[in-house]
């Protein structure tokens, strides 16, 4: 049974009152499960996509920032950048659309290159992936603080601590390989204008660009640097079709992999979580728009185990009365040793 560490708190308070409650939730779990911390630590977070209003506020991480730096060490921001189209598609303007939502204390890290074709391999050894992608800059790090928002997600069902490890870690390459024999990379031929970055740019000439351009997905490795790349987005990786096969797919193999490449992440690491369960929409933070909160403001968890602070979290959500898919994704994850589903709630009063 693993310890969550809980704060009741809403997005009325002051926000430097919403920091204070974060930090004195790291400090007790620090001090009660005898964590050490390590020299750099990263706090891995989410930006906010442009004309989203409910991420969370860069300023309810300022007391994370404060104990990480009273107690000598360093911290930066750290992302990966998205796999499809947008401004978080490429490290230099996701940098500086960070930067406008106001992330702007401490270094901002793009794990995983500039265009997201920077990664080093993970043995996983599970079901769907022998080995993971993640974005290259987290092998440098021995210890990571996630910061999630809870909310629902179009295709997981709910964003939590284990979205935000395995999608949120992974390189473009390693997003697209979630999505793999669900979403496919593929050449609208009446958006390609020939300029042929794309063919140039793949080391495995998995692309042909012609009077009918097309990508060779027996070559193709998945890096996703072609979407990323292509000037008139004429490479696709998610449309609605492929969006309804998931759905139809109950989301259980979609969700296996979301999970592993969350074991990948945190694997060989001293992770510490901490969820934010406010402002919580049935659309994630990417979700370019403004959105209402689907019920009153929960509070701030935090644990080690991103499998009991997610349970928490559900559960939480299911006895104010919504329900949000995905639950399938807390039994695989614990099947394959992340953590537990069951808990013990330990109240900061």
């Amino acid at each position: 049974m693993s310890k969550v560490y809980f704060k009741n708190a809403d997005s009325s308070l002051e926000p430097n009152k919403i920091s204070d409650y974060a930090k004195g939730l790291v400090d007790t779990l620090v001090k009660r499960e005898n964590v050490e911390l390590a020299q750099e630590i990263p706090l891995k977070v989410h930006f906010g996509e442009r004309g989203n209003t409910t991420f969370v506020k860069p300023e309810y991480y300022n007391g994370i920032i404060d104990y990480i730096e009273n107690q000598n060490r360093k911290a930066c921001f750290i992302e990966t950048n998205i796999l499809y189209g947008g401004e978080r598609t490429i490290k230099e303007k996701h940098i500086k659309l960070a930067k406008e939502h106001g992330f702007t204390r401490i270094p901002i890290v793009i794990a995983d290159g500039e265009k997201g074709e920077d990664y080093y391999e993970v043995e996983s050894n599970l079901k769907h992936f022998a080995k993971c992608k993640i974005g290259k800059e987290f092998s440098k790090y021995s210890q990571i603080i996630v910061l999630t928002h809870f909310t629902g997600q179009m295709l997981a069902g709910f964003g939590g601590a284990i979205k935000h490890l395995g999608m949120g870690l992974a390189s473009r390459g390693g997003k697209l390989a979630q999505h793999m024999n669900v979403v496919k990379p593929r050449i609208k031929n009446s958006a390609c204008d020939k300029c042929r970055l794309c063919e140039e740019r793949c080391a495995f000439g998995a692309i042909t660009i012609g009077e009918k351009s097309y990508i060779d997905l027996s070559k193709c490795i998945g890096c996703a640097a072609c979407n990323a790349i292509c000037p008139t987005k004429a490479v696709k990786i998610i449309s609605f079709r492929s969006i309804g096969s998931i759905f139809r797919m109950f989301g259980s193999p979609f969700h296996e992999r979301l999970v592993e490449y969350a074991y990948a992440a945190q694997k060989n690491r001293k992770v510490i979580h901490v969820s934010f369960a406010m402002n919580i929409t049935r659309g994630c933070d990417c979700d370019p728009r403004t959105m209402k909160p689907m019920i009153e403001d929960i509070g701030i968890l935090a644990s080690t185990d991103p499998v009991a602070i997610d349970q928490v979290c559900y559960d939480m959500v299911k006895s104010s009365g919504k329900t949000l898919r995905g639950r399938y994704m807390l039994k695989y994850a614990e099947e394959i040793g992340m953590g537990s589903r069951k808990y013990e709630i330990v109240k900061d009063d």
